[in-house]
């Protein structure tokens, strides 16, 4: 693969990647680190590009697992996705800016009850916008069980955010 076909197919990915490696990792830093080790990797691997479908998955697959690494070596496992949201608009009055705020904390405190595999798919799926297909490739699960663990995290968000507003919390 030459410089500008990397340019052209790996890239314009980087950004997903550096969101999708901070809710893993949870620190700025740490994803930045991830990124450009999967970009290296990737660079490295250039020869072998051709036999890929779809470079975006495969770039994702390598930042994940470089993550998982990078949390193994650290025993950390929590994640989050504070900086995967733009909640900033400037059509916005400052009081809807607070409430949508206000419940996209409250989202994230519920998705971060989650279990793992559920907080990556809702992340990949809901957040970034990969179809089915391609979640399952990226986190090499049966593609039932990506929209099992999917629909079981949207449904526990849901429930509590419903309940939470029931009850005024």
């Amino acid at each position: 693969m030459s410089l500008e076909a990397f340019k052209s197919r790996v890239l314009p990915v980087k950004d997903k990647l550096y969101r999708y490696t901070l809710r893993i990792l949870k620190n700025e830093d740490e994803a930045k680190d991830v990124v450009q080790e999967t970009m290296i990797k990737v660079w490295n691997k250039r020869d072998e590009m051709h036999t890929y479908e779809n470079m975006e998955a495969w770039c994702i697959r390598v930042a994940r697992n470089l993550s998982l690494d990078k949390l193994k070596s650290k025993h950390n496992n929590s994640v989050d996705i504070d900086n995967a949201y733009d909640l900033q608009s400037s059509s916005q009055s400052p009081y809807s800016s607070t409430e949508q705020s206000d419940t996209m904390n409250t989202i994230h405190h519920f998705i971060d009850k989650l279990p793992d595999m559920q907080k990556q798919v809702i992340q990949l799926r809901d957040i970034d916008g990969f179809s089915y297909q391609e979640i399952s490739d990226m986190l090499k699960q049966n593609l039932n069980t990506v929209k099992v663990n999917l629909f079981r995290a949207r449904k526990y968000v849901r429930e509590q955010l419903v309940n939470e507003n029931a009850y005024g919390l």
